[in-house]
């Protein structure tokens, strides 16, 4: 069987129909659109959950399309076999009718405003060169000199804050209809430069092309905005009473973002890779928009994409790797007690709840807590249990949605203890060590885990990567995990450089009662007895080890040690 490519970093519509990929059919929104109404709607999702891509399905399906001599394109051909095309003349009677204004802003990241703002300028220049056979009317004649200076970026930045404007004028002289907006990705220039330090002056511009554009537009027929998050704070929709939102909360259009259940299973079952389904589930599933259970477009294709030719193929966190996450690291960084514990209850399959803000702007994301977690809510990091209104505040209950999104926290986490501890001074810890001093080590240890966030407690493994981390670096040890040695592997092995020195063996247990944790020590230390663990040692020529017993509650340890003496 020839199975259909899946489309890995296809988001035109155009190339996912003539480069016959695998389409899970969205088509469906048109009619919604259409049905709505509204003159301006801005669509919010997280990132790759299928924005690019379906606002490029709406410039398919309704611009009357011409080349650079005016001849029109037919791109019905590109819907045939989709489900729009059931849907009824009604909608049918809009396919190629209008011209259409298309700006994606997703690539438009620089580190200063200048660079930005003419990154921006450029995207515009674009769809003026795309648009230059409108100069063969006659009545653009007075035009003409201005239309060539934005195409050409050569124009000031009044002529770029008002282009939306002026070519919707332009398009509706040659075309005697109004014009289609579709703007892609338009927060990404503002989150950038937030990050950058140039933020007053993005909104500044991009409020003025909004307010032109969209509130002050006579030739627009409608628009679409896609975007991570709704920014109304700050006035860049100022004035647009009917502009229609549709967030992840919304019911309208909450299954054309993402893939619903069955079109996932359909997918399993077209590649024959029906017995993976639940793995994809565990990893991949998990997030509510609307009353819809949504998967994860990205990364359900990119793990189908990998584990058709190898049936072993593990998963992994495909959406940590299409940007920095560094927003889950600054909620680790400016956590309070608090919120530590939060974190941690989150981590460990538990949920939070929080006061629901829409609105959140990026120069108020650290301004409260709520409005942290609300930020990372609506761009993919929480989903929603349910939802209730106390007196006029809305309020949620949110958790982690998948292993996926916990494998970014627990990363986050990781590498944020890490970086704690580089500024740790951990003489004392290392010096009880060599000492065998358990009362020294119980105190350190103990103070570190106070500070720290527990990602996977009650979790042998945790335990073991966090200690193997602290006693990593101590002078003439190398610190060696899961050694084999006698009749199985040690949990922690200190190896001296030097075989005239004392080795020691360290095996960890953990109890939910922190009355057991003298006997959980004292059993840790039976088991590297019984099971030998010290004869690889013995046999590379090592006289003395000792053995330590360390049992974990919580963030309380006990420690134990049996010094074994010459063996």
């Amino acid at each position: 069987m020839d199975y259909r490519p899946l489309p890995i970093g296809i988001s035109d519509f155009a190339d996912m129909i003539k480069g016959e990929y695998y389409y899970v059919d969205k088509t469906l929104m048109i009619k919604d659109l259409l049905d709505n109404k509204s003159n301006v709607t801005l669509f919010t999702r997280p990132r790759r959950f299928g924005k690019t891509l379906n606002i490029s399905m709406f410039e398919y399906f309704f611009e009357d399309d011409r080349d650079w001599e005016g001849n029109k394109k037919d791109w019905s051909y590109l819907f045939k076999g989709l489900r729009i095309m059931d849907a009824g003349k009604q909608y049918l009677d809009h396919m190629g009718q209008y011209p259409v204004i298309y700006l994606t802003f997703k690539d438009s990241k620089r580190k200063s405003f200048q660079r930005s703002y003419e990154e921006m300028a450029r995207v515009v220049a674009d769809e003026f060169r795309r648009h230059r056979f409108v100069l063969d009317n006659s009545e653009l004649a007075d035009a003409k000199d201005r239309y060539l200076e934005i195409m050409r970026e050569k124009g000031s930045q009044k002529d770029y804050e008002t282009a939306i404007l002026f070519l919707s004028q332009c398009l509706e002289t040659y075309y005697g209809k109004k014009v289609v907006v579709l703007i892609d990705e338009y927060d990404v220039p503002l989150e950038n430069s937030f990050t950058c330090g140039f933020y007053d002056e993005m909104v500044d511009f991009i409020r003025a092309l909004f307010e032109s554009g969209l509130k002050d537009n006579k030739s627009l027929e409608f628009a679409a905005i896609t975007g991570c998050l709704r920014i109304s704070k700050e006035s860049i929709f100022t004035g647009l009473n009917n502009l229609n939102i549709v967030s992840i909360r919304s019911v309208n259009f909450d299954e054309y973002f993402g893939f619903k259940e069955n079109e996932v299973e359909e997918m399993c079952r077209y590649y024959g890779l029906e017995d993976k389904y639940g793995t994809v589930k565990d990893w991949y599933n998990g997030y509510t928009f609307g009353q819809t259970d949504i998967y994860n477009p990205w990364s359900v294709i990119k793990y189908l994409y990998d584990t058709r030719p190898n049936k072993n193929w593990l998963p992994m966190s495909y959406w940590a790797n299409t940007s920095s996450n560094n927003i889950v690291r600054s909620l680790i960084d400016r956590a309070s007690d608090e919120e530590k514990a939060k974190i941690e209850h989150l981590l460990a399959g538990g949920t939070i709840e929080v006061q629901i803000h829409e609105d959140i702007t990026y120069k108020e994301i650290y301004d409260e807590g709520d409005n942290l977690w609300n930020f990372m809510y609506f761009t993919g990091y929480f989903r929603k249990i349910r939802e209730w209104m106390a007196g006029t505040t809305i309020y949620a209950e949110l958790a982690i949605p998948n292993k996926e999104v916990k494998y970014i926290f627990e990363q986050k986490v990781q590498n944020w203890f890490r970086d704690r501890m580089k500024g740790r001074d951990m003489q004392a810890l290392h010096n009880a060590v060599i000492a065998k001093d358990c009362e020294v080590m119980m105190d350190e240890i103990n103070d570190i885990f106070e500070e720290t966030i527990s990602y996977m407690d009650q979790n042998e493994f945790y335990y073991h990567g966090m200690v193997a981390g602290l006693l990593t670096g101590i002078k003439g040890y190398a610190a060696l995990s899961n050694r084999e040695g006698g009749n199985g592997r040690s949990d922690l092995m200190l190896r001296p450089v030097r075989r005239s020195r004392e080795a020691f063996i360290i095996e960890f247990k953990v109890t939910k009662d922190l009355g057991e944790m003298d006997a959980k020590a004292d059993e840790a230390i039976q088991q590297i007895e019984s099971k030998k663990y010290d004869m690889g040692l013995r046999n590379d020529g090592y006289k003395f080890v000792s053995y330590y017993g360390i049992a974990f509650c919580g963030k309380e340890c006990v420690v134990h040690c049996k010094p074994c003496g010459n063996l």
